[in-house]
């Protein structure tokens, strides 16, 4: 995986190749004061919306840059822990970004992913979390304005919404009901 911290500019990108969590982490981690500490992780195929994000920054196009990105080989090497991972470690929301469907270039890639992301929704939902905070979008690699259009609509839905709000492994409110470290009754 590669993560930037402005979505115009691909080149800054680090790279990740295992699937481990530590870009993820990073690209939520990553605060910019000057946006309120609002924070979009977004995960870029690198066949079509890597290449439309490249096609965007070489036409000086400008973006929303509360977005973090992060490259994936194909979308369907996202994982939903991947997405919950940077919800949780800052992020205010995640979009996919990938190949049309159908005209994945690893056949089913952009499927998998869509079905992971509609997963994390209904596990958002499950919990008391919007589910906009995690959406998918498919566009081709000449599809600039798609790939701006969607950088747009994710920057307007999450600015839509309150920050999600954390809590601490170490907060009582946190703890699994009826441990010792809850306080029992009352307000939490």
């Amino acid at each position: 995986m590669t993560v930037t911290t402005a979505v115009p500019a691909p080149t800054d990108a680090v790279s990740c190749a295992d699937e481990t969590r530590a870009a993820v982490v990073a690209a939520a981690a990553r605060s910019d004061a000057a946006h309120g500490d609002r924070r979009i992780v977004a995960f870029f195929c690198r066949e079509c919306a890597y290449a439309a994000a490249d096609a965007t920054g070489n036409a000086r196009i400008s973006l929303p840059t509360t977005i973090r990105s992060v490259l994936v080989p194909c979308t369907g090497r996202v994982s939903p822990l991947h997405l919950l991972t940077a919800l949780a470690e800052g992020a205010d929301g995640v979009y996919v970004a990938g190949c049309l469907e159908g005209q994945c270039h690893y056949r089913e890639g952009n499927f998998h992913a869509l079905d992971r992301v509609l997963f994390v929704q209904r596990l958002l939902d499950s919990v008391g979390v919007e589910p906009q905070r995690c959406q998918m979008f498919t566009m081709s690699a000449a599809d600039s304005p798609k790939f701006v259009a969607a950088a747009k609509t994710m920057h307007k839905a999450i600015g839509d919404l309150p920050p999600l709000q954390r809590g601490t492994m170490g907060d009582p409110a946190m703890a699994p009901a009826g441990s010792p470290s809850r306080p029992r009754g009352g307000a939490v």
